[in-house]
């Protein structure tokens, strides 16, 4: 009697319809998730972003490399004229290229900061927080970004200076912030898994500066792909930097036209940063130990 007690009242005891009550409260649950990894991103990002108003003198310093490139460089190339940019003098080619390589020098050596912050002991403090290890990776990630954007408004003052005709609609102005952003967060994220490959200062430092200039040389920045051997137009191809150029080359500029389509710009650099964060993230306990 008791066993049949039991399976008499053990279905009678479950809820009518809670299969389908827990179904239907799954979406609830997934954006409620999505909702808190993307405040806790923001949250990184913040108190990232907030060192920048302990040390102006960074600001200060990262601007004297993109204005020597436009002023000297850039100068010289366009009144010599041969370098072929199409309808665009090469001023108005190469702006939009500093502004990449700018990105790129702020983003490829934050990882540094991460190995100081292990010395200091602010890492362990971080990975024992229930802050997911994606949303700390993607927190330091945009705070890159954010950091970057000091360098597109002194880029664009001084392309306004030279004459670059610049596209003030507002939304070419949100695409190229959203490209500044995009960019910063791809290759400080790429720094960072370097950061926890390896662990120190003095390693991290020499393959920060090994990266920068190829990356920079084998992009369209400052020459067009078509101008390389074939063996660098494949490396173009496979650079990162090469679509964020692009980008910003569309957007930034009046008439500008892109060499690849803005879709397939923001997707191949999108697409990149996701599986750099995925990856970081597995990575990111590691440079504690």
């Amino acid at each position: 009697m008791a066993r049949r007690r039991i399976r008499h009242i053990g279905p009678a005891a479950r809820p009518p319809g809670g299969s389908a009550e827990l179904a239907a409260a799954r979406p609830a649950l997934f954006l409620d998730g999505v909702a808190t990894f993307v405040r806790k991103s923001f949250v990184i990002a913040e108190m990232e972003a907030r060192k920048l108003r302990h040390d102006m003198m960074e600001l200060l310093t990262r601007v004297v490399q993109p204005v020597l490139w436009l002023l000297v460089f850039g100068e010289v190339f366009t009144r010599t004229r041969v370098i072929p940019t199409g309808h665009l003098p090469y001023i108005d080619f190469m702006a939009p290229g500093i502004l990449a390589q700018s990105v790129l020098f702020i983003a490829i050596f934050y990882g540094i900061g991460v190995i100081w912050e292990r010395d200091l002991g602010l890492v362990h403090k971080l990975i024992v927080s229930p802050t997911p290890r994606a949303a700390l990776v993607l927190g330091k990630a945009f705070s890159a970004g954010i950091r970057a954007l000091s360098q597109a408004l002194v880029i664009y003052l001084l392309a306004v200076i030279l004459g670059v005709h610049i596209d003030w609609s507002p939304p070419a102005l949100a695409g190229v912030l959203a490209a500044v952003l995009l960019g910063g967060a791809c290759f400080s994220t790429f720094s960072l898994i370097i950061a926890c490959l390896v662990k120190t200062r003095e390693r991290f430092m020499g393959i920060g500066q090994l990266l920068t200039m190829p990356l920079f040389f084998a992009s369209n920045a400052i020459y067009p792909i078509s101008m390389k051997p074939g063996w660098l137009q494949v490396l173009a191809h496979a650079n990162p930097l090469t679509y964020q150029v692009d980008a910003l080359r569309t957007l930034m500029l009046a008439g500008g036209a892109s060499s690849f389509h803005l879709a397939a710009d923001f997707g191949i650099l999108g697409a990149i940063t996701i599986a750099l964060i995925l990856l970081a993230g597995r990575l990111y306990p590691a440079i504690v130990r």
